[in-house]
């Protein structure tokens, strides 16, 4: 029973079912047919003109969205535990040339305007530091909590009042949006670019990065060719992006995962570490209890010492959710 990672996941149906349908002679990159939908779509959900493009991983994802912000000789504000900074294997010094990730603390991972302002007040305004040029967030954060529309208004604010561009890591994007009501434009809130996570959600090998600043679009178009990832056959991986839109699948397989994360976190109680507002669960489980799990076929990570991180995927059959909170329970 695995809950190991929603990276692990299959692939849903109607996405071989999308590729399928898309593989017939067309131009190649991003001049095809399927992949000329993408911005009238994103556009359809957000409610505001964007440009979109798919790139194969959520890595690339963040760092072309990012590099199209800030230049070598600048700086990114994130959460020490950002993926960017913890997960990516320096990718985004590799992608921005040198820029600096400048790390803010916050509960579960996340920002606050007067966290940002602790680290980017001391700089000085001169050649000798580094200069803040770019905010990035992540919806949910990378302990499961989700940014209300208020707070990703107020981050946007100082954004806007220091001349910082703002960037959120979408990878658990629509868990967060199912946690929060389902409203893409209110969990997007005022970003300058979203890297919108679909391969966590039921996707095969596509990501979107929506810029809602249609300019920085042409940088990363040039990025993106730069850094390998201009595929030649394109339409693929705008299918699947289409496919995920269509009828709300992205949604509705959000919905599915967070219900089975539910499951699990209800019985929890006080071994939760952060609340559960997506699907991701954080216990504190000591080794003895960990090994009891796994030995009743539970797959995870252990996260530290004392604790254990559980995701929940879009097909997490029940009876495997509904097990886990007995075998947690019972320990």
């Amino acid at each position: 029973m695995q809950f190991l990672s929603d990276n692990a996941a299959s692939v849903h149906p109607s996405l071989w079912a999308a590729m399928q349908a898309a593989d017939a002679p067309d131009s190649p990159y991003d001049g095809d047919a399927v992949s000329q939908q993408l911005d009238e779509a994103f556009g359809a959900l957000f409610g505001r003109e964007c440009a979109v493009l798919w790139v194969a991983t959520g890595t690339a994802a963040n760092c072309l969205a990012l590099a199209s912000m800030v230049p070598p000789h600048g700086g990114v504000l994130c959460h020490r535990e950002a993926h960017i900074e913890m997960d990516e294997g320096g990718a985004p010094g590799f992608y921005l040339h040198g820029a600096k990730l400048m790390l803010a603390d916050g509960e579960s991972a996340k920002l606050t305007p007067d966290a940002i302002r602790t680290v980017i007040d001391p700089i000085r305004n001169d050649v000798h530091q580094v200069q803040p040029h770019a905010i990035s967030i992540t919806q949910a954060s990378e302990y499961g909590c989700a940014y209300r529309p208020d707070e990703i208004a107020a981050i946007s604010a100082l954004a806007k009042e220091r001349g910082l561009g703002l960037h959120m890591d979408g990878a658990r994007f629509a868990n967060a949006c199912a946690f929060l009501g389902g409203d893409a434009a209110d969990t997007a809130g005022p970003v300058d670019a979203l890297s919108f996570g679909f391969v966590k959600n039921g996707g095969m090998g596509a990501e979107a990065i929506v810029f809602f600043d249609t300019a920085l679009a042409d940088v990363a178009r040039y990025r993106r060719k730069r850094a390998g990832h201009l595929q030649s056959k394109g339409r693929y991986l705008a299918a699947q992006l289409l496919a995920m839109l269509k009828d709300e699948l992205w949604l509705s397989n959000a919905r599915s995962a967070n219900a089975a994360a539910g499951e699990i976190a209800s019985v929890a109680g006080t071994r939760l570490m952060h609340p559960v507002e997506a699907n991701e669960i954080f216990l504190h489980c000591s080794a003895t209890e960990r090994e009891a799990l796994r030995n009743q076929g539970f797959e995870f990570y252990d996260w530290g010492t004392d604790a254990a991180r559980l995701v929940t995927a879009w097909n997490t059959p029940q009876e495997h959710a509904i097990a886990l909170s007995k075998a947690i329970a019972a320990l």
